[in-house]
């Protein structure tokens, strides 16, 4: 019998953001234990994985938290060790590194997990981030996305690189390794030449869970190509029919290359804002809205444009058509907010506090929370939702208000039932290629 689909959930790591709010430490995006501490409020409520961001560039218009802020791969690695079951996402790019280091990197946090380790990745779109890597500029849009199909390719053909049960380690017969199970890629394509084998045994998911955030028609196809999971921004929105037909296109895209469409998960990101009552939850988030500094939001509005000056333009009128502006950078993002800037007329302060602050989609009591996140689920608009917030006591709002009444309703794990991220998730356990060869040609398959 199928199991009933349940929403899964992922909880954000970093802090920082709103660091000047009591009860958020001034250095949480340096600061380990403030990791782990949120890693562990995830691990309490029986959340799938958390998740780390990343850019390898900044300015002096970056706002504070991002100036300063840990690697993805050392975090995960410290909060592996200090936590049990909840899976480890880290950001690592597609165009300015080589994919055997990262297959390797990944493939070295996946076994320390136990198998708990996923990767979300990006095809950078920050002009700056090609110029700390060796390059004059940044590869436009469509390079960016073809470098970053043949990278993921790569990489899971190094995943490959060992079957599963290569290792025995039998002090007994002496027999440590079956060489026989170790394959050599020889990889030649149009970027990339990567001979391997990976030194790197496979872990017990078989490879790092894949999750891609490009909304674009080039990052969609590539989701469906090779994802595992996705994250999308609508959630932020509440635009229930947006995201039913984005999730009605993902899943068909991933049929089309013949895989199921339960084999793509959908994650938007939400920032909830509770409260006991409706009216408290509206008092809270307007006091967010208004303590948030314009000038941090602006700026924060400007990482999605590659750092456009905003400042040209007056803060409380229209802002003009940008044009092109951003097409080369977080386009789908940039493009969101261009379309909903020119439908609503907005200034250039409500559209930078749209950017920065929380949005209103949802807020309200826990029961108001839970029946919001229940409808976008059974609308097939989503398979689950990041959860991130400014601090721990909101974070634990969260788990300890709306997660019990979505486990009440059977929408939601009361516990854990698998010990990797693969298995949190419900995917499916990924066959070695070179495994299945042999199967397809032995003589019990003929």
């Amino acid at each position: 019998m199928s199991r009933k689909r349940q929403i899964k959930f992922g909880i954000g790591l970093q802090q920082g953001g709103n660091w000047r709010a009591p009860d958020v430490r001034a250095d949480a995006s340096v600061s380990i234990d403030a990791y782990i501490e949120s890693a562990r409020i995830g691990e309490e409520a029986k959340f799938d994985f958390g998740f780390i961001a990343d850019s390898a560039y900044i300015t002096r218009d970056s706002t504070d938290h991002f100036l300063s802020r840990l690697e993805p791969l050392s975090a995960l690695s410290a909060i592996s060790v200090a936590t049990e079951r909840i899976g480890l996402v880290g950001t690592f790019t597609t165009s300015y590194s080589e994919p055997f280091t990262t297959a390797r990197q990944l493939a070295s946090l996946d076994k320390i997990s136990g198998g708990r380790a996923g990767w979300n990745a990006v095809t950078s779109a920050l002009e700056g981030v090609a110029r700390n890597h060796g390059h004059d500029r940044l590869h436009d849009h469509a390079l960016r996305y073809r470098i970053a199909r043949e990278y993921i390719e790569v990489a899971k053909g190094l995943w490959d690189s060992w079957e599963d049960d290569a290792f025995p380690r039998d002090k007994a017969t002496g027999a440590y390794v079956d060489r026989d199970k170790m394959h050599t890629l020889d990889h030649v394509g149009e970027f990339f030449k990567v001979q391997g084998p990976l030194n790197m045994e496979r872990s017990p998911q078989g490879r790092p869970v894949v999750f891609q955030a490009g909304a674009s028609e080039a990052g969609r196809d590539l989701a469906a190509a090779h994802a595992d999971a996705v994250f999308s921004d609508f959630a932020e929105s509440g635009d229930l029919e947006r995201g039913k037909q984005l999730y009605a296109d993902l899943k068909r895209r991933v049929q089309d290359y013949g895989r199921s469409a339960d084999e793509l998960l959908i994650f938007p990101s939400i920032k909830p804002v509770l409260g006991d009552t409706e009216d408290e939850a509206r008092d809270r988030y307007r006091q967010i809205v208004e303590s948030t500094d314009i000038d941090y939001a602006v700026k924060y509005l400007s990482r999605y444009f590659s750092f456009f000056d905003f400042g040209q333009f007056p803060l409380d009128e229209p802002l003009p058509d940008l044009g092109e502006i951003g097409n080369n950078s977080f386009r789908s993002t940039a493009e969101h907010y261009k379309r909903i800037a020119r439908e609503r007329r907005l200034t250039l302060r409500q559209l930078a506090l749209i950017a920065a602050a929380p949005s209103d989609a949802f807020v309200g009591t826990p029961l108001q929370i839970a029946d919001k996140l229940q409808l976008f689920f059974e609308e097939r608009a989503v398979d689950g939702f990041i959860v991130l917030n400014a601090s721990h006591r909101n974070l634990r709002e969260f788990t300890a208000k709306v997660v019990p009444i979505l486990q009440d309703r059977g929408l939601f794990r009361a516990d854990y039932e698998h010990d990797t991220l693969r298995g949190h998730l419900g995917l499916p356990f990924p066959v070695n290629r070179y495994a299945r060869a042999r199967q397809e040609t032995s003589p019990e398959a003929a």
